[in-house]
C-alpha cells in the first residue's frame, strides 16, 4: 500500500509560479514512475506530467510543455512540478500520481497508475 500527499497549490494571478510536492509513502519509491495528472470542472483528467525512476525521462502534455518541469528527489521520496507563466486555464484540481515502472521510460497517455493522492486545488486568475 501506499500513499501520496500533495501540497503547494493555492489561488495566484497569470504569469505566476508555484511549486506542487508530492510526499510519497512507498516502500522502494525509486520503482515507480511518479506522474502528475489535473482535472478542471468537466469530464476530462489530463495527465500533465511524467517521470521515470531516475528522473532521467519525462513526458509532458503539449498544453504545458515549456512552462511546467517535473522532477524528483529519490532520497526524499517526494515529486515536484514547478509551474511557470501560469494561465488561468491551467486551474485545475492537480493530483499526483505513482506507476510501479523500473523501466526508466516514460510513454505517452494513456497511462496506467497504481496509487492516487487526494489532490490541491490550483486557481490562476486573469
Amino acid at each position: 500500500q501506499a500513499q501520496l500527499e500533495e501540497s503547494g497549490g493555492g489561488l495566484v494571478q497569470a504569469g505566476a509560479s508555484l511549486r506542487l510536492s508530492c510526499a510519497a509513502s512507498i516502500r522502494t519509491f525509486s520503482n515507480y514512475a511518479m506522474g502528475w495528472s489535473r482535472h478542471a470542472p468537466g469530464p476530462e483528467r489530463e495527465l500533465v506530467a511524467v517521470i521515470s525512476w531516475s528522473g532521467g525521462n519525462t513526458y509532458y502534455a503539449d498544453s504545458v510543455k515549456g512552462r511546467f518541469t517535473i522532477s524528483r528527489d529519490n532520497a526524499k521520496n517526494t515529486v515536484y512540478l514547478q509551474m511557470n507563466s501560469l494561465k488561468p486555464e491551467d486551474t485545475a484540481v492537480y493530483y499526483c500520481a505513482a506507476r510501479s515502472d523500473d523501466s526508466d521510460y516514460v510513454t505517452s497517455p494513456p497511462v496506467e497508475f497504481n496509487y492516487w493522492g487526494q489532490g490541491t486545488q490550483v486557481t490562476v486568475s486573469s
